[in-house]
């Protein structure tokens, strides 16, 4: 997501401490380590890692702006501002593929839900459809800000400059339906798990939930006081989680609308939420360098992952619940055990 915070940039908005947290950036360039220098490093950070980090991931040399875990769990994809895509084998930490070439920071990456497919948002304000299999590009739309495919793979989800959401057919590139009435730029998007919803959280603070089939507005949810920065529904569809630069997270019952909770714990923005695989928990990613696994039940933080040393943009779980990816600014994506908590 990152990466999704400059949306403002793109549209002429200031977001001021973002922007500050971007400058970082300007430190010295890391030299990636060679595989036997990685295998020094994790042997001589053992004894003071995180006992959940499985292990860190290097080979992008700038900020990873997002990551996403395949459907079969056995592939990540990141996304970086060093403007290439990269694929990863979970289970060793290999690098599978780096596509390359690109002529922007790369700002959101997804699957589509068979795993043929991964979708990309470049900061040029274009979206490309590329094949798993082979890394050749499919077909690029003219879209903006983040993006998500649906449950059945068939459309794909976008923001746009004139802070609309648009729907495109995956399978030609038209563009179905367009989704107005956001308070300032699309910051986050998903679709709810059965397809018929799709809910948006923008830079106003404001989250909308729609009706997919006809673009019906079903409600708004108001209570944040900045920027919602990542939005996700629970596997059931029941409950919908909010993180955002007021540096909280709601939870949300999608049928009425009501918030349920509020939970507070990060001392920075909040840049990620997702619920893991049954919905009993919830991950989040700041601005504040770290991961909290919270109890959706009753919102209490169930655990601290502490590790980055920068600002962590993007914390989807696996599959299957049993581990967390996360994507920073310090150019690296670590792979953590979140089984058992």
């Amino acid at each position: 997501m990152r990466r999704i915070m400059f949306f403002a940039i793109a549209v002429l908005f200031m977001f001021l401490p973002l922007t500050c947290t971007r400058g970082q950036e300007t430190k010295p360039q890391d030299v990636k380590p060679t595989e036997q220098e990685t295998k020094t490093q994790d042997v001589k950070s053992s004894k003071i890692k995180d006992d959940r980090e499985i292990r860190t991931l290097y080979g992008h040399s700038d900020s990873v702006e997002s990551v996403a875990f395949s459907p079969d769990g056995s592939k990540l994809a990141s996304g970086s501002y060093d403007k290439t895509i990269k694929f990863w084998s979970v289970c060793d930490g290999r690098e599978i593929r780096t596509l390359s070439g690109l002529s922007d920071p790369i700002l959101s990456v997804a699957f589509s839900p068979d795993g043929s497919k991964l979708a990309s948002w470049s900061f040029d304000n274009t979206i490309k459809i590329w094949s798993v299999s082979g890394g050749e590009e499919i077909r690029t739309f003219n879209g903006f800000g983040p993006i998500a495919f649906s449950p059945d793979g068939s459309k794909l989800a976008s923001g746009s400059p004139d802070n609309k959401i648009k729907i495109w057919s995956v399978s030609d590139g038209r563009e179905i339906r367009t989704l107005g009435g956001n308070s300032g730029c699309i910051q986050s998007i998903a679709f709810s798990p059965e397809g018929s919803k799709i809910a948006s959280g923008s830079l106003g603070g404001i989250i909308k939930i729609w009706s997919l089939d006809d673009g019906r507005e079903i409600r708004t949810l108001s209570g944040h006081s900045r920027a919602v920065n990542s939005v996700a529904f629970s596997p059931d569809g029941s409950k919908l989680a909010s993180g955002s630069a007021d540096k909280t997270i709601k939870i949300w019952s999608v049928s009425d609308g009501r918030e349920i909770r509020t939970i507070g714990g990060h001392s920075q923005y909040v840049l990620s939420v997702t619920f893991n695989s049954d919905g009993s928990k919830l991950a989040s990613g700041s601005q504040d360098k770290t991961i909290k696994i919270w109890s959706v039940n009753d919102g209490h933080e169930i655990r601290t992952l502490s590790g980055h040393s920068d600002v962590v943009w993007s914390v989807p779980f696996s599959p299957d619940g049993s581990k967390l990816a996360s994507g920073s600014l310090d150019k690296t994506i670590k792979i953590w055990s979140v089984e058992g908590l």
